[in-house]
């Protein structure tokens, strides 16, 4: 039997967008935890500054508006100027609004259904031609069948293929990107670059810490099993999978516990 060897995960060099609170935080975690280095891309500056110092020297912090094209490419720039190199990029930033194109008080502003796409799709797209760019040129490692440069994984939502009365702008931008992984993973696979893309359900996010207690508990007994809200740390473990499992590439990965939003 051929046994092929693991990427080590204390050799990744990773960007994080949302790096700073949610499944951001916890790929976060998870990479400093196993030896790796991780620039976190995060709006919120105070949060992020205190998440660089509580993770120690091999956790960077670029304040990023990930929404600005330019901003993406200085803080990549940057990245690579702290760690020597990137060869993982997490895309978890985004927002999750709930709205009724036609709400009791008028209709939706095409506006904000722009301004998801723009948050959710367009940012990581910004984002994974920005680290592309610089992946290519990395060195290739690995066994000589798996030689890779790097890794790419977005963050879809069950919400692109379930999505909610009101969940139109949200679901919209999700399945946008879920649709871009293959063609993005063929692209790539030139560079030795794999895409993969990751679609949450459930998950325990500063998002449901307001929801009533009532509430969440019907959204846990929804879930065939187990029933309870995804761990963030759960997403973090798959996000290291990924990174270490090389035949994953171009699929987008149901992380839901059997739910299927009804």
């Amino acid at each position: 039997m051929n046994m092929q060897a693991i990427p080590s995960l204390n050799n990744i060099k990773a960007i994080v967008t949302g790096g700073a609170s949610g499944l951001g935080l916890a790929t976060t975690e998870a990479i400093i935890a196993a030896g790796g280095s991780v620039t976190i891309l995060d709006i919120n500056r105070s949060l992020g500054e205190s998440v660089q110092q509580k993770l120690g020297s091999r956790a960077f912090f670029t304040a990023t508006d990930v929404s600005a094209e330019p901003a993406v490419d200085a803080a990549v720039a940057k990245a690579v100027a702290q760690m020597g190199m990137i060869n993982l990029a997490v895309n978890c930033a985004g927002i999750a609004p709930s709205a009724r194109v036609l709400a009791k008080d008028g209709l939706m502003p095409t506006a904000d259904f722009a301004k998801v796409i723009a948050i959710n799709l367009t940012s990581s797209f910004s984002v994974v031609r920005a680290v592309a760019n610089v992946m290519q040129h990395n060195e290739l490692r690995g066994d000589p069948a798996d030689q890779q440069r790097g890794v790419i994984i977005n963050t879809a939502s069950i919400a692109a293929f379930d999505g909610l009365v009101g969940q139109a702008a949200y679901a919209a931008s999700k399945g946008g990107i879920a649709s871009m992984t293959l063609p993005l993973a063929r692209e790539f696979s030139r560079f030795a670059i794999r895409v993969m893309t990751i679609a949450p359900g459930l998950f325990r996010t500063p998002m449901f810490a307001t929801l009533p207690a009532k509430a969440v508990a019907a959204m846990e007994q929804a879930t065939p099993f187990p029933k309870r809200l995804g761990n963030p740390s759960e997403f973090a473990a798959m996000v290291c999978h990924i990174f270490q499992n090389t035949m994953l590439n171009g699929e987008i990965i149901r992380l839901d516990g059997g739910l299927r939003m009804s």
